[in-house]
C-alpha cells in the first residue's frame, strides 16, 4: 500500500529580519500541517538565529523541519545593516544561485531517485528562485513580504518614470498629488513613494533591481502575501492582473495563535535576530491602561545623534511614559548617545524605559500601551493593526513611506509624520493620538476585522487552507510524473 504522500516546501527568504520573520511563521504553519520543510537562511542570518534563539525546540516541535544556510555574496565582516543594507539587494548574487541550486538538487536526491521538493517559497526579491525552479521543473510561489497597496506601486515604478514623476529633479513639490497608479489617483503623493524613488537616476542599479525582481514575480505560479482581505481588497483585486492565484496570509501571526496547538508554541522565535529584553513587559504591567507609548524603529532604521535627541526631548515633553527600543547599533557616528542632558537622563528614570529589542507582538497586545511611534515597516504595521494600536508613522525607507500614507489617509489609524523630525511636533502627534478617541475607534474595528480574518471561516484561514490544499495537489501531481518517469 502506497504511502500518504508528504508535501516538501523550500523556503527561500530574503537575508533580513523583516524578511524573515513572516515566512518562517508560514513555514511553522505549514509544518503544523504536516509538510516536510526546508528553511534557507543566508549563513549570517542562520549564525545569528543559531545565537539568540533556542533552535532545538523548532526541530522538536517539528521533526520534517530543517534550516540549511548559504552564502550571500558579502564577505563575513560586512555588517549588513543600516545604509549598508542596499549592498545585500545587489551584491553577487552567483554564489547564492549556485549554492541554491545544488542544495536543491541535493534534496531531490533520495535513494537514487529523482524526488524535487513540491514546491518553492520564494520572496519576492529573490527571482533566481523562479530561475532555478522553471529549470527543474519545480513549482515555485512568490512571497511579497510588502503590503498589496505598495506591491502595486512597485509594479508601477516603470510607469512612475516615463511620466515623470521621478527621480525628482530640482525643486520639487514633494506634496504633489501622484495620479498614474490605478485605484491610487489622489492617494500618494511624491513623499508617499517608495523609499527607492528618491534615488537620484533612473538608472541606477538599486532601482533596476527592484524594476527586474517585481517584473519577474508574475512567472511564479501565485502570490503569497502577509495582509488581509477586509484591509487591502481593492488592492489585491488590482494585482489579479498579474496574478491567477493570490493568497492573503495576513496577520500572520494571528493565524499562527489560531492554529497553535498551544499558546507558547511561538515564543521561541518571537525576537528571531536580537535577545529581547522581557523586564519592560514588567515595567508596562505597573501603568494604566493606555497609557504608554511605544518606540521602535525596527531592525534597520538607524539616528543620527540631533535626530534622537530631537525624539528624546518630545518624548520627555509630551509628558507620556514611554518604552523605547534603541538598539545598540541604532546611532550612526560615533558619539552615540553619550552625554545625554541629565533633564533627559532625569525624565527617563521617572517615566521612560529603554531596551536594547523588546517582544514587540507582546507589548503592543499589552493594555498599557495607547500608541507606537513606528518606522512603518509592514510587519510592525500589521501587528499593531492587529493588536489595536494607533500609530505614528516616521518612514525612513523602502515600503515605509507607503504604508505610512496608508495608515493615516487610508485606514485612518494614525498620523504620518514622515520627513520631519522635530521636538515639538513630536510632543504634540504623541499627545493628539494618546487622547484621539476617534482614531482610537477606527483603530478598534480594523483589528475586529483583522481578527474575523483568522479565525475558522474567515479569509485569511480559507487561504491558508486553499494553499495547503494547493501545494498538496502539487505534491501528488509531482509523484505521478515521477512514476510516469520510471
Amino acid at each position: 500500500m502506497d504511502q500518504p504522500v508528504v508535501p516538501h516546501v523550500v523556503f527561500l527568504p530574503f537575508p533580513a529580519q523583516g524578511h524573515v520573520k513572516p515566512m518562517l511563521m508560514l513555514a511553522e504553519l505549514l509544518s503544523q500541517a504536516g509538510f516536510e520543510a526546508t528553511f534557507i537562511n543566508s549563513n549570517h542570518i542562520q549564525d545569528r538565529l543559531e545565537h539568540s534563539t533556542n533552535i532545538a525546540t523548532m526541530y522538536g516541535r517539528f521533526p520534517k523541519f530543517q534550516f540549511r544556510s548559504i552564502p550571500d555574496g558579502l564577505p563575513s565582516d560586512h555588517p549588513r545593516s543600516g545604509s549598508s543594507i542596499s549592498q545585500l539587494l545587489i551584491s553577487n548574487r552567483d554564489e547564492t544561485r549556485t549554492e541554491f541550486r545544488n542544495l536543491l538538487v541535493n534534496l531531490g536526491q533520495k535513494n537514487g531517485r529523482w524526488e524535487p521538493p513540491t514546491c518553492i517559497i520564494a520572496d519576492g526579491i529573490m527571482s533566481f528562485a523562479i530561475d532555478i525552479a522553471e529549470e527543474l521543473t519545480i513549482p515555485v510561489i512568490t512571497f511579497r513580504t510588502f503590503s498589496a497597496c505598495c506591491t502595486w506601486t512597485y509594479f508601477h515604478l516603470t510607469k512612475l518614470i516615463e511620466e515623470g514623476e521621478f527621480p525628482f529633479q530640482g525643486d520639487v513639490d514633494m506634496d504633489k498629488t501622484i495620479t498614474c497608479i490605478p485605484g491610487l489617483e489622489g492617494t500618494l503623493r511624491c513623499r508617499d513613494l517608495p523609499g527607492i524613488c528618491r534615488l537620484k537616476e533612473a538608472n541606477d542599479p538599486l532601482l533596476q533591481f527592484f524594476i527586474k525582481e517585481t517584473a519577474a514575480m508574475p512567472r511564479a505560479s501565485g502570490l503569497i502575501l502577509n495582509t488581509f482581505d477586509g484591509l487591502e481588497a481593492s488592492m489585491v483585486s488590482k494585482l489579479g492582473s498579474f496574478f491567477s492565484k493570490i493568497y492573503t496570509l495576513g496577520p500572520l501571526q494571528g493565524l499562527f495563535d489560531t492554529f497553535a496547538k498551544s499558546p507558547s508554541a511561538r515564543t521561541s522565535f518571537n525576537g528571531l535576530l536580537w535577545k529581547e529584553d522581557r523586564g519592560c513587559i514588567t515595567w508596562l504591567d505597573s501603568h494604566p491602561s493606555r497609557s504608554v507609548i511605544y518606540v521602535s524603529f525596527g531592525s534597520l532604521v538607524g539616528l543620527f545623534r540631533d535626530q534622537l535627541l530631537e525624539f528624546w526631548h518630545g518624548l520627555v515633553n509630551s509628558g507620556k511614559p514611554f518604552l523605547w527600543v534603541l538598539r545598540s547599533d541604532s546611532i550612526i557616528g560615533e558619539d552615540g548617545v553619550s552625554e545625554v542632558p541629565l533633564e533627559l537622563k532625569a525624565a527617563t528614570e521617572e517615566r521612560g524605559c529603554i531596551v536594547d529589542w523588546a517582544p514587540q507582538e507582546e507589548v503592543l497586545a499589552h493594555p498599557a500601551i495607547g500608541g507606537f511611534l513606528t518606522h512603518s515597516g509592514w510587519n510592525s504595521t500589521l501587528e499593531s493593526i492587529f493588536a489595536g494600536v494607533p500609530m505614528i508613522c516616521w518612514p525612513m525607507l523602502a515600503d515605509q513611506q507607503v504604508n505610512s500614507r496608508c495608515v493615516s489617509e487610508l485606514w485612518k489609524t494614525g498620523f504620518d509624520m514622515k520627513d520631519k523630525c522635530e521636538r515639538a511636533v513630536i510632543e504634540k502627534l504623541v499627545r493628539d493620538l494618546m487622547e484621539s478617541d476617534e482614531i482610537v475607534k477606527a483603530t478598534d474595528e480594523i483589528a475586529g476585522m483583522a481578527r474575523d480574518s483568522v479565525k475558522e471561516g474567515g479569509s485569511s484561514y480559507s487561504n491558508l487552507q486553499k494553499l495547503i490544499e494547493d501545494i498538496k495537489s502539487m505534491s501528488l501531481a509531482g509523484k505521478v510524473s515521477s512514476s510516469n518517469a520510471e
